[in-house]
């Protein structure tokens, strides 16, 4: 719940962030899972 609390805090949809994250997670190096984060997440182009 705290991720999804984060992802609306940042003014992201929560529901489009989690979605986004697990369906990119499979293939997201080690490296760049920062960029998953609510605080750091870019909707993909």
């Amino acid at each position: 719940m705290s991720l999804l609390a984060t992802a609306k805090a940042n003014g992201h949809d929560p529901h489009a962030w989690l979605t986004e994250v697990l369906t990119r997670l499979p293939t997201t190096l080690d490296r760049d899972l920062g960029t998953l984060l609510p605080i750091s997440w870019q909707p993909a182009a």
